[in-house]
């Protein structure tokens, strides 16, 4: 069974579930035409299982996938992963090592029935539209890990898919690669006319690349929404994490601008959020550090701390501080040296009310999942 070339503006709409022993990814989701969806979440979560799936390497428990507006899977049918017009990028790049960079790339076209002539042709038209002419007669392994993933993505794109798929695409590349190969999927993505799904632990390979993220957990999505919505009010400390904030839950008191927090607590907020409970989340250099309570402020959240762990990240020195509540707090290295911040050193800690963001829109199903 052949499926053909979708037409401009299709989607991809997946509504399914896959077992595996006892863990179970079950999810729904959509992605439009020209849409570059990123897939987040810890190891374990479901990830590669849901691209699996999607290029039909793993078969459905139940539901159904759609692509172009044709069903892949579900109500019996199944389209094998050869007779499915998806585009894949692995993290090791999966290049023949036997063949050159333009016989790889035109491995998409002869998959599908296309003589040597033709497959070659259309492969150096691939090559000269992404730049990597000069790479056409190289051996896999005369290529960077860079040059190979760029040639990996050429030979996805030559399959004219209806959909990419894209696994881990940076993962083994060194930090000076990850750079370039990101800028360089920034363009081409750009111009692709289908749905693309980006999986990645990296946030900011999420954030410059993808339209919209997808945060999945222990096989079920906890979160979704354009970049700035999540790394904003993230819905799961797992969240919190990747985008570097601090995160509580507690109960609003809207009437007073304060939330007493679970694990022990109050702070003062500034938001419209209605009474009941919340998630609280602080971006860590919005906090300030003292040595001694501060007096003469108009700041109203203060309390106090201890250091429990120090962590040099570049430019910055990320504080661990224990206290009610919990805290990370970002500081220069100045402010360490000038502050004499170190394991066991008491502290106070003080943030702008306005600085404190109050959200209770994904509070209940947060809180109702743990």
């Amino acid at each position: 069974m052949s499926t053909p070339a979708a037409s401009p503006g299709a989607g991809l709409r997946f509504d399914g579930s896959v077992r595996r022993g006892r863990f179970e990814l079950a999810l729904s989701f959509a992605a439009g035409p020209g849409e570059v969806v990123a897939v987040l979440g810890p190891n374990g979560a479901g990830k590669s299982t849901l691209l699996r799936a999607i290029a039909g390497l793993e078969e459905l428990s139940a539901g159904t996938v759609e692509v172009a507006g044709r069903r892949w899977q579900g109500g019996g049918d199944f389209v094998l992963p050869e007779h499915r017009r998806a585009g894949v990028v692995f993290q090791d790049y999966r290049l023949f090592p036997h063949l050159d960079v333009r016989d790889n790339v035109a491995f998409a076209a002869r998959s599908t029935g296309a003589g040597r002539a033709a497959s070659r042709a259309a492969a150096q038209a691939w090559l000269d539209r992404l730049g990597l002419a000069e790479l056409s007669r190289r051996r896999p392994h005369q290529l960077s890990g860079g040059q190979a993933q760029r040639v990996a993505l050429a030979r996805a794109l030559a399959r004219e898919p209806d959909v990419l798929l894209l696994d881990e695409p940076l993962a083994a590349l060194d930090a000076g690669a990850r750079i370039d190969v990101r800028a360089f999927l920034r363009e081409h993505l750009a111009q692709f006319p289908g749905p693309v799904v980006l999986v990645t632990h990296d946030p900011l390979e999420a954030m410059v690349l993808a339209d919209r993220l997808l945060v999945i957990e222990g096989g079920r999505l906890v979160q979704a929404g354009t970049p700035a919505e999540v790394a904003r009010r993230p819905a799961s400390p797992y969240v919190a994490r990747l985008v570097g904030l601090n995160l509580w839950t507690g109960v609003l008191d809207a009437a007073e601008g304060l939330v007493t927090l679970d694990g022990g607590g109050l702070l003062s907020v500034a938001t419209d959020a209605p009474a009941g409970p919340v998630l609280v989340s602080l971006r860590p250099s919005a906090l300030t550090v003292h040595t001694e309570r501060p007096v003469h402020t108009s700041t109203r959240n203060v309390w106090a701390g201890e250091v429990v762990d120090l962590e040099a990240l570049a430019d910055r020195v990320r504080l661990q501080v224990g206290g009610l509540p919990a805290a990370l707090v970002d500081v220069t290295h100045a402010a360490v040296a000038d502050l004499g911040l170190e394991v066991g050193v008491r502290v106070w800690l003080s943030a702008k009310a306005t600085e404190v963001e109050a959200y209770a829109e994904v509070a209940q199903d947060f809180l109702a999942a743990r």
